[in-house]
C-alpha cells in the first residue's frame, strides 16, 4: 500500500501545475490508491484544496510531508482509462491536471472541500447529494391470521414480480404504512437504494424491423466486420441528405451489442438529440443512457452512474458524452462530424474526435465519421487512404433531391419589394400551405433586428462590455441585448448617446421573421426555434414533437433547424440571411456556408412528396452557393482543397492559436508580442520543427465583458516535439511573470477565430 502519493490540485495555475507529494495516515492506506479523488492541504496553514492522486509512491520533496486529510470511496475512484484520457488531455491539450479530471466525470460526481460536525476537520462532501428511495421486497410468507386486508394481500402479489420502490407501491394504492406492517411480520424486506431514473420512459420500445436498402446492406457490410477484429478502425460514412445513414448506424449497433460490446454514439447539438434518442430507445430500450448539457446534475449523475455501473451499454449525446464510462467499447459513432460543436473552447480545449480516435485505439473500436458534407480534412483523409470511404448516394425512399431556386435579394428591393421574405419564397409558402406541407426557414440571426445606427453621426449602438452591436429583441416588452456577455438596455435607446441623433433600427432576425410571416400568412401557425425559445428545460424536444405533430406550418430558426431533423411533410425549405456567413472570417467560411446551406436543403422532400428549396442572397452568382444548390460535394472539395493547399491551411498543417486576455489592452498586446519572441527564440534553435507564427492581431472580437483579446496564430505540425516547443515558451512567459498582465490559453483545434 502506497505510504506517498502524488497529487494533481484544483485551481492550479499551469505553471506550478505538477503533482505535489503527500503522506499517506495508517488508516487511509487500503483506501488510498491511483484515481482516487482526496482533501489536501496546500499553501500555508490548513487551507484545504481537491485533488487526485496520479502516482502511489512518489518521492518525497522533503523530510517534512504533509497528510492527507480526506480520501473519497472507492466509488469515486477513476477507472484505469479515465486516468489515462486525463494524462492524454494533460499532454495534448495544455490544461492543467485537474482542469482534464473535471473534464471526465460529471459535476455531480465530484467532490468539495467542506467540515466536520466538529467545525474544524476538513473532510470530503460530494458536489450533489445522491437521492435515495426504499426498495421493497417479499421475504416470507403472508399470514393467515388475522386475515390479511386488501391492500396486504395486493402488495404480495405486486412483489411477487420482482422488487418494487414505495413510489411504485403507492402508485398501485398501497401505502408505506401497509408495506412497513409487513415488514414488520417479516413479510416484507426494505433497503435504501440509489435512486434511478429512466429519463425517456415514455418512449414506447417497439420491434423495429429495418428494411435496409442495397445500397444501405452494401455500407453496413463494408463496415461490420471492422467490429470483430478487435484492432481499431475509422470509416468516413459519406451520405447524401436523406439517404438513411441512421439506419446503418443502428443495425451497427445491434451487431456491436450481440457481440458483448458497447457503443457511443455523439450528435453535435441538443436539438438533435431528441430524435436520436428516440430512435435508440424505440428499439434498445432501457440499455441507452443519456449525457448532454440539458440535464441537470441530478438527472446527469444518475445516467452517469448507470453507465459506470454497467447498467447502459448505449450511450448518446453531445460533446462531453465521448469521457462517458463504458467499457469494452466496439462502436463510437459521430454524426453530423463537420460541426465546429465537438470542439471545446474552454479548458480542456480538446476535440471529441482526437478523444474518440484515443478511446478508439484503446479499445480496438470502430470509429464511423458521418456527415453528407464532411470536414475538408475528414475528406481529405479518407481520399488518402488513412480512414475507410463508404459512400451512400441515393436516398432512402428513392426520392430526388429538392430542386433549388437562388433568389437574388438586389433584384427583389429594386421591383419594389422591401421585405426579406422573396416573392418567390411567398408565393411557395402559399403553395406549400394549401397542399398542407410544411416548411422549414433557416435565418441564422435571433432577435428582432440586428443593428442600431444613428442617422446623424453613422455610429452603431455597441455593448458598453463588447466590441459588438447590440441586437434589438422585441418580445418581453422590447430591449437591447448582447449576445456575448448578456448586457441589456431597457426600454430601448431612441436617440444616440454620442450625439442625441436618432436611432434608426434595421436588420432582420427570428422574432422580426415570425412576425413578418404572420402578416403575410395569418392563417399559418408559425414555431420560432433559437436560444431564446429553447432556453426551457426539454424545450428542443417538445418544440420539435409538436412540429412533428403538425401543430405548426412553418419552423424558422438558427442552426439548429438545419441539420439532422426528419420530417415527412417538409417540401419547403428557405434560406435567409446567408450573405453574412458568406462574408465572414475565418478559412473555414465557405466550408461553413456550403455544409450548412446543403444540410438545411437536405431537410426538404425526405418521403413521398418531392421537396424544394429557395436560397435569398445577395450574390447569386457565388460558387460555394451554387454547388450546395447542387448537392455537389465532390465539386466543393476540389475547389476548397486547393485554397487550402495553396493557403496552407487544414489539412496541410495544424493550427494552434495561442490567445491572451486581460484587462487593459495595451498589456495584452505587449504580451502577445512577447510570447511570439520568445517562441521565435526557442524555434531558432530547433530549425528542423516547421512552423510559421502570424501576429500577434486583436482578436476577432476586441473586447467581451470588459476583457481585451489578442491572438497569435501558429501554422505548424501538431506532434510532440512542437508541444514541448510550446511548453518551454509557456514556461518563459510564466518566469517574466506575464501572466499577470495577460491570462493566456493554447487551442490546437480552433478555427482561427476567437
Amino acid at each position: 500500500m502506497p505510504k506517498t502519493v502524488g497529487v494533481a490540485v484544483s485551481n492550479a495555475a499551469f505553471h506550478f501545475d505538477k503533482l505535489y507529494t503527500y503522506a499517506v495516515m495508517p488508516d487511509q492506506q487500503n483506501q488510498v490508491r491511483l484515481g482516487s479523488m482526496v482533501l489536501v492541504p496546500f499553501g500555508r496553514g490548513s487551507r484545504s484544496r481537491m485533488g487526485v492522486v496520479l502516482a502511489c509512491d512518489a518521492e518525497p520533496e522533503s523530510a517534512k510531508l504533509k497528510y492527507i486529510f480526506d480520501v473519497a470511496p472507492a466509488s469515486a475512484c477513476l477507472t484505469e482509462e479515465l486516468l489515462e484520457l486525463v494524462r492524454f488531455l494533460k499532454a495534448r491539450t495544455f490544461c492543467t491536471w485537474y482542469e482534464a479530471v473535471k473534464a471526465v466525470i460529471p459535476y455531480g460526481a465530484q467532490y468539495k472541500p467542506a467540515l466536520a460536525a466538529d467545525g474544524v476537520t476538513p473532510v470530503l462532501q460530494k458536489q450533489l447529494v445522491r437521492h435515495t428511495e426504499i426498495l421493497y421486497s417479499l421475504a416470507g410468507p403472508l399470514p393467515q391470521k388475522p386475515k390479511p386486508t386488501a391492500k396486504q394481500l395486493a402488495a404480495v402479489a405486486l412483489l411477487g414480480g420482482g422488487p418494487r420502490t414505495q413510489a411504485d407501491l403507492e402508485a398501485h394504492g398501497i401505502s408505506r404504512a401497509v408495506a412497513e406492517n409487513l415488514c414488520a411480520k417479516g413479510v416484507l424486506a426494505s433497503q435504501r437504494v440509489n435512486k434511478s431514473i429512466d429519463l425517456y420512459a415514455h418512449i414506447p420500445q417497439e420491434a423495429e424491423h429495418l428494411e435496409l436498402t442495397k445500397e444501405q446492406q452494401d455500407a453496413y457490410q463494408a463496415l461490420a466486420p471492422h467490429l470483430e477484429t478487435g484492432r481499431p478502425h475509422a470509416a468516413l460514412l459519406y451520405g447524401v441528405t436523406g439517404s438513411g445513414k441512421t439506419l446503418v448506424f443502428l443495425q451497427l449497433i445491434q451487431r456491436c451489442l450481440d457481440l458483448g460490446r458497447t457503443a457511443l454514439v455523439l450528435v453535435p447539438e441538443i436539438s438533435l438529440t431528441p430524435q436520436m434518442i428516440r430512435r435508440l430507445k424505440a428499439r434498445f430500450g432501457r440499455r441507452v443512457a443519456v449525457q448532454h448539457s440539458a440535464l441537470n446534475h441530478t438527472e446527469r449523475l444518475l445516467q452517469w452512474q448507470m453507465i459506470q455501473d454497467g447498467g447502459a451499454d448505449i450511450v448518446v449525446g453531445t460533446r462531453s458524452a465521448v469521457f462517458a464510462p463504458l467499457e469494452k467499447i466496439g462502436l463510437i459513432v459521430i454524426d453530423e462530424e463537420q460541426e465546429h460543436t465537438y470542439r471545446s473552447e474552454s479548458a480542456p480545449r480538446y476535440s471529441a474526435h482526437e478523444v474518440a480516435r484515443w478511446r478508439a485505439a484503446k479499445n480496438g473500436a470502430l470509429l464511423v465519421l458521418a456527415s453528407a458534407t464532411p470536414s475538408t480534412e475528414t475528406f481529405y483523409e479518407a481520399q488518402a487512404g488513412r480512414c475507410q470511404l463508404v459512400r451512400l448516394t441515393r436516398r432512402y425512399a428513392g426520392q430526388p433531391l429538392p430542386s433549388v431556386q437562388i433568389v437574388d435579394m438586389r433584384a427583389e428591393l429594386a421591383a419594389g419589394n422591401p421585405r426579406e421574405i422573396s416573392l418567390a419564397l411567398e408565393d411557395a409558402l402559399k403553395e406549400n400551405l394549401a397542399a398542407g406541407k410544411q416548411a422549414i426557414l433557416l435565418l441564422n440571426r435571433r432577435g428582432y433586428q440586428t443593428m442600431a445606427q444613428c442617422e446623424d453621426c453613422r455610429q452603431v449602438l455597441k455593448c458598453p462590455k463588447c466590441s459588438v452591436p447590440m441586437v434589438y429583441h422585441k418580445a418581453g416588452g422590447g430591449r437591447l441585448l448582447c449576445h456575448y456577455c448578456g448586457t441589456q438596455l431597457s426600454p430601448r435607446p431612441e436617440t444616440c448617446p454620442a450625439c442625441g441623433g436618432r436611432l434608426q433600427y434595421w436588420g432582420f432576425g427570428t422574432q422580426k421573421a415570425e412576425e413578418e410571416l404572420a402578416a403575410l400568412f395569418p392563417e399559418a401557425r408559425v414555431l420560432r426555434m433559437d436560444q431564446d425559445t429553447t432556453a426551457a428545460k426539454d424545450a428542443h424536444e417538445k418544440l420539435l414533437a409538436q412540429f412533428a405533430r403538425h401543430e405548426y406550418d412553418i419552423m424558422v430558426g438558427t442552426q439548429m433547424v438545419a441539420k439532422g431533423l426528419d420530417f415527412e411533410d417538409v417540401t419547403l425549405v428557405g434560406v435567409l440571411g446567408i450573405d453574412s456567413l458568406l462574408f465572414a472570417q475565418g478559412f473555414r467560411a465557405s466550408e461553413t456556408v456550403f455544409s450548412l446551406v446543403t444540410q438545411v436543403v437536405g431537410r426538404s422532400g425526405r418521403a413521398s412528396s418531392p421537396g424544394r428549396a429557395i436560397i435569398q442572397t445577395t450574390d447569386p452568382a457565388n460558387q460555394v452557393l451554387a454547388l450546395a444548390a447542387a448537392q455537389d460535394y465532390d465539386a466543393f472539395f476540389a475547389q476548397e482543397i486547393e485554397y487550402r493547399r495553396l493557403g496552407l491551411y487544414p489539412p496541410f498543417c495544424s493550427l494552434c492559436i495561442v490567445s491572451f486576455s486581460g484587462k487593459k489592452e495595451g498589456e495584452v498586446a505587449q504580451a502577445a508580442a512577447r510570447f511570439g519572441q520568445l517562441l521565435a527564440g526557442l524555434a531558432v534553435k530547433q530549425p528542423d520543427i516547421p512552423l510559421r507564427v502570424l501576429g500577434p492581431t486583436p482578436g476577432s472580437i476586441l473586447m467581451i465583458n470588459e476583457v481585451y483579446r489578442y491572438k497569435l496564430t501558429i501554422k505548424c505540425r501538431n506532434d510532440k516535439r512542437f508541444r514541448a516547443l510550446l511548453r518551454q515558451a509557456l514556461g518563459l512567459y510564466e518566469q517574466e511573470k506575464l501572466p499577470a498582465r495577460a491570462a493566456l490559453a493554447v487551442d490546437m483545434h480552433s478555427d482561427g477565430e476567437i
